[in-house]
This record gives structure tokens, C-alpha cells and sequence, in this order.
């Protein structure tokens, strides 16, 4: 079951990147399921120096952020890679959450030819650039609601204990300043 409108509203951006570990992202993309369970995520606001909306920064691409959660927020990075994030939280105040890793669960097929793979290992879906090629996710899903039937997030029957998760500083945001030592990185040991 898709996960409510509601609980994308959520003010707390910190509290959502840990919360989606463990739940299922799914996408259906030309007719093609594909899904895993959320591994890792980063937190990103306007408040800090990492966000690209730092500072209430509003642009063709961030304009997505300053809605109502619930929607993707989907761009591209150094002209190669597509990043998704989860927008989340109320109008008006820009906050998302990246997701950075799954472990494929649905579709593994189709993921492993979207990824050039032959099997499945440990770097399949280690990266948010790897997630987006392996659920198909481009351009094309920016802005979409995480109420569609094309990209969602589900619960999953996942018990997750405290000491599964790590908690460190984000990656490869060195110009985020003093922002960049933020504990704002979940990792999901399963």
C-alpha cells in the first residue's frame, strides 16, 4: 500500500530521511515494475549551505521543493546521472529527501539490464545515480506524485533495530561549508 499524502507533510526533513529507510520505492515505467528497499538517504533544506534551495533559493528545478511533499524531485547531476528525492514537508518551505541506495526486490531482471549487469551485487543499486538507472527514472519523473501509479513508496514488513542504522555526515557536498558536517546520512544495514 502506497504510503498516504499525509505522511509525505511532514515538517521534519531529518526525521523523513531516516523514517523512508526500510520502505519499498517501486516504479512502473512503460509498463515496467521495478522497485527495492530504501537503503540510504540524505536529508537536504533550505537551511543549510547543502540544499540547492539554501536560502530560500527558488529556481526552475528547485521550484518543486517549495510545494506540498509528496512529489519527485528529480534532476540531473554533472550532466550524467539523475538524482531522486523525495519532496516532503508543507508549502512554502523547501526540503527533500535523496535517496541514495536500494536493495533490488522488484524487477530484478529488468534492473540488472538497466544497470549492463549479468548479477546482482553490491554495487547494483549502491548509489543515487545507480537507483535512477536501475528503476528507470529521468527528467521525465520530475515533479510527479508520489501518489501515481508510476513512481510510489510503500511500507514494508521490515523490523528495523536502531543499531541498523548509521548515521553520518552527507557525501560530496564539500562546498555545503560548515553544512557539509551535518548528520543528516542514513545507511540501513540489511
Amino acid at each position: 500500500m502506497k504510503l498516504s499524502k499525509k505522511y509525505y507533510l511532514n515538517e521534519d526533513v531529518v526525521y523523513m530521511a531516516k523514517d523512508l529507510l526500510g520502505k519499498v520505492l517501486i516504479t512502473n515505467i512503460n509498463g515496467i515494475k521495478t522497485g527495492g528497499i530504501i537503503t540510504e538517504t540524505e536529508a537536504y533544506s533550505e537551511i543549510e549551505k547543502g540544499s540547492h534551495a539554501y536560502n530560500k533559493r527558488m529556481t526552475d528545478r528547485t521550484q518543486i521543493m517549495f510545494g506540498n511533499g509528496g512529489y519527485a524531485y528529480v534532476y540531473l547531476c554533472y550532466g550524467m546521472y539523475y538524482l531522486f528525492n523525495v519532496v516532503t514537508g508543507k508549502q512554502g518551505t523547501a526540503q527533500a529527501v535523496l535517496i541514495r541506495s536500494i536493495k533490488p526486490t522488484i524487477g530484478v531482471e529488468e534492473i540488472l539490464i538497466r544497470r549492463n549487469k549479468t548479477k546482482i551485487d553490491k554495487q547494483l543499486c549502491n548509489g543515487p545515480g545507480k537507483v535512477c538507472q536501475a528503476l528507470g527514472i529521468t527528467k521525465q519523473q520530475y515533479g510527479i506524485s508520489l501518489m501515481s501509479d508510476n513512481v510510489w513508496i510503500e511500507k514494508s514488513n521490515i523490523i528495523i533495530k536502531e543499531n541498523q542504522i548509521q548515521i553520518t555526515p552527507r557525501i560530496g557536498i564539500d562546498y555545503a561549508e560548515e553544512d557539509k558536517n551535518l548528520p543528516w546520512r542514513f545507511v540501513l544495514s540489511i
